[in-house]
């Protein structure tokens, strides 16, 4: 079934690779293909637009947060029921971390899966010149195969006819698409207050043309020829999964405020005999019946932060869980909504839950951007003390100094960095951090979870 694979690399962000991407999946999606989409890095927006396209769960793929044998592992079990497997590029196609720079990277994946790589160029500024950064990106590292070349935002037939031209004659990689430059093709860049509602933003109509257009000036064929050349990875065996009983139900935010969840996280606690139950802050009249674990992921609680603070039955319940002993995982979002409110950026104070006395501040600047590594320094955490695990950290706001009564149970450290600072929220059973953790970089915080779930005695029962 599986026919290839092919990584949409960029020579830096902003390119339009997410475009890109998303009109080569609905383009291949139309031939009748089976089209399993991937990012590289920690994003959880552009894996929300891949599945809308798709209909397939897109799945992280991250060198230096998963490791590169789940990454390995999660490429080849998701790809082996796919017909084609499109991997989307993160910044620059060697844009990494590490001694060598490559850590994160995008060129880091494409060692590790073995799929040829389609670099996007901008082209709306250069002629000539274009080749000269193809062919620098071609011969960087002979490791990473750079077969094919899409040329975005050009301005006219001469413009493409002069770039191809340039190419095919400095570079090996060859032209397979050139995109004509044109008002609302784009994908809005992603901001602060941007909407989660994917099919807002990705309408039907503005797929419909983002497909013709790719249909139109990329050569498909050619691009499954690329494809067809990638490794072939076979998929190591799931781990066994136990069948979720009644008394492992874990109540899971999902809405429009809370969306942010590697879908591999909740696999793996799956396969550990959890069963996953959603339900929305925003619009529930309470929690799930008979949980015994209650995790509350990020997205933009501060966009809906009216609609959170008016749904008091929500909010009664996960507060009296806390209380009763109910392990509650909260992350970066999930913290906020934890607090006693959040003040937006038109200086409104809408009430939260209130598990942790502290309230949380929008800002108009970014607060935190980057990976993180933690260790588990506090005994009774929901997570095995002294083990590490990695994630990433991105947010706009920032909460009040936590009271020294609070305990910590992380060390948080940034990437490249020695020094770590306390983190890692603890109150009775509950666990929050702006952090969202990767449980593929350190399985054994899956299994702590699940086992603190299963260990609780009684369900959840409103009072």
């Amino acid at each position: 079934m599986f026919s290839g694979a092919f990584i949409v690399a960029g020579t830096n962000s902003g390119v339009g690779k997410t475009t890109v991407s998303i009109g080569l999946m609905a383009a291949l999606k139309s031939r009748g293909l089976a089209v399993q989409p991937f990012k590289v890095g920690p994003d959880f927006i552009d894996p929300a637009y891949h599945e809308y396209v798709s209909g397939r769960a897109s799945r992280n793929l991250d060198g230096w947060m998963m490791g590169s044998t789940a990454v390995r592992g999660v490429y080849a079990r998701a790809s082996a029921t796919a017909d084609v497997s499109v991997i989307e590029g993160v910044m620059g196609l060697f844009d990494g971390i590490g001694k060598d720079g490559l850590s994160g990277s995008t060129a880091q994946v494409a060692k590790l899966t073995g799929a040829p790589v389609v670099l996007v160029v901008d082209a709306r500024s250069m002629a000539g010149s274009a080749a000269a950064v193809v062919r620098g990106f071609e011969s960087l590292d002979p490791d990473v195969i750079v077969a094919g070349v899409i040329l975005n935002r050009v301005g006219s037939e001469r413009h493409e006819r002069l770039l191809k031209d340039a190419v095919k004659r400095h570079c090996k990689a060859k032209v397979i698409g050139a995109i004509p430059r044109e008002d609302g093709l784009d994908i809005p860049s992603r901001h602060l207050g941007l909407t989660t509602d994917v099919g807002s933003i990705l309408t039907k109509k503005f797929v419909k043309k983002l497909r013709e257009t790719v249909e139109k000036n990329v050569d498909i064929d050619a691009l499954m020829r690329i494809a067809g050349k990638a490794a072939r990875i076979a998929p190591a065996p799931m781990p066994s999964r136990t069948k979720p009983a009644s008394a492992a139900r874990l109540a899971v935010a999902m809405d429009e405020a809370f969306c942010f969840y590697y879908r591999d996280n909740l696999e793996m606690l799956e396969s550990h005999g959890i069963e996953i139950v959603p339900f929305s802050p925003l619009k529930d009249d309470g929690l799930p019946p008979d949980i015994r674990g209650i995790y509350i992921g990020g997205g933009y609680p501060e966009m809906y932060a009216r609609g959170l603070g008016f749904n008091d039955f929500v909010k009664h319940d996960i507060r009296a869980a806390a209380e009763a002993g109910i392990p509650i995982y909260a992350e970066c979002g999930g913290l906020m909504y934890l607090t006693e409110g959040i003040t937006d950026l038109e200086g409104v104070f809408h009430p939260m839950v209130g598990v942790f006395p502290v309230k949380t501040k929008m800002l108009d600047k970014r607060k935190a951007l980057g990976y993180r590594e933690v260790v588990v320094e506090a005994s009774g955490a929901l997570f095995p003390e002294g083990k590490k695990a990695r994630g990433h950290e991105f947010h706009y706001s920032e909460i009040e100094p936590m009271p020294r009564g609070v305990k910590r149970g992380y060390k948080v450290t940034k990437a490249g960095e020695m020094e770590g600072k306390a983190e890692g929220y603890m109150k009775g059973n509950v666990l929050a951090s702006y952090v969202h953790l990767h449980f593929a970089s350190n399985r054994a915080f899956a299994i702590r979870f699940a086992d603190n779930i299963k260990m609780i005695q009684a369900p959840y029962k409103r009072a």
